[in-house]
């Protein structure tokens, strides 16, 4: 699933063909993704792009009616593609801009949204997310009062929305092995200073990945057709058996709130 430095290179990869231009258009080919297609999309006309955005996962385009907002979901993905572009079977919505271009969302396992609403501030999806974790909200302090009742393992809270939107399950992985932490040592055990260690790292983690334009292991594709090389950089996720960069161990592989947990069960302790 894209995570949140594949929809932050995905708005930064779309944002120069988008904002500043009218939206000619907006062709609804499949309705039926994880929730239905706004109905609304299809009678946006004439309508100028005034900015980007990104909340979570969520792609916010800002129109002058309202917001558009979409998710890519497990496979989704989005591509600027010249109007006269073939399309495929699952190339489910474009937003047709008046420069020439298209933007292409295709999303082979529909499990993606394009939702619309005209007040942001009262999107019920947004209600109980978390701070942003690349914000000045998300800091040591503030995630070691959120730790203090928290009995689950520390990979399954920070990727808690409620806690802080977007710590995927690679990102998660990563910040864990690089503060010396394992996955399943339990959040109220946690010190100021480990949170505050594990704050920076997270947010060091998420900036080198956007960076890199996000991490390609199977679907995600930037924009304009790259892979994300953050891959490249991977100390831990994905290398089960194999030897720990720093000490030599076995990288263990677990599975933890049905994702799939890497670390070294040498260097991260509980």
């Amino acid at each position: 699933m894209p995570e949140l430095p594949e929809v932050e290179t995905a708005k930064n990869g779309i944002e120069p063909y988008l904002k500043g231009f009218i939206i000619e258009r907006i062709v609804v080919r499949q309705p039926k993704l994880r929730w239905q297609v706004s109905e609304k999309l299809s009678e946006i006309s004439q309508q100028k792009v005034t900015a980007l955005s990104r909340r979570a996962k969520y792609l916010i385009i800002h129109i002058e009616q309202g917001y558009i907002i979409g998710h890519l979901g497990m496979s989704g993905s989005v591509r600027i593609v010249p109007h006269d572009s073939p399309v495929d079977k699952h190339d489910h919505v474009d937003i047709v801009m008046n420069n020439g271009k298209l933007l292409r969302y295709n999303d082979p396992r529909r499990f993606g949204a394009w939702l619309w609403t005209d007040n942001l501030a009262q999107f019920p999806l947004f209600a109980k997310l978390g701070p942003e974790p690349l914000s000045d909200e998300f800091n040591g302090a503030y995630l070691f009062e959120k730790s203090r009742k928290k009995t689950t393992a520390l990979k399954t809270f920070i990727m808690d929305n409620n806690i802080a939107v977007g710590v995927g399950n690679i990102y998660a992985n990563e910040s864990l092995f690089l503060c010396g932490l394992h996955p399943l040592k339990i959040a109220n055990t946690l010190t100021l200073t480990q949170c505050e260690l594990l704050v920076d790292t997270i947010k060091q983690v998420l900036s080198t990945a956007i960076a890199q334009g996000g991490t390609t292991l199977k679907d995600f594709l930037q924009p304009d057709g790259r892979p994300g090389y953050f891959a490249q950089e991977l100390l831990v996720y994905g290398r089960k058996a194999q030897p720990c960069l720093k000490c030599g161990y076995p990288i263990e592989s677990l599975v933890i709130g049905q994702r799939n947990s890497f670390c070294c069960p040498h260097c991260q302790i509980r």
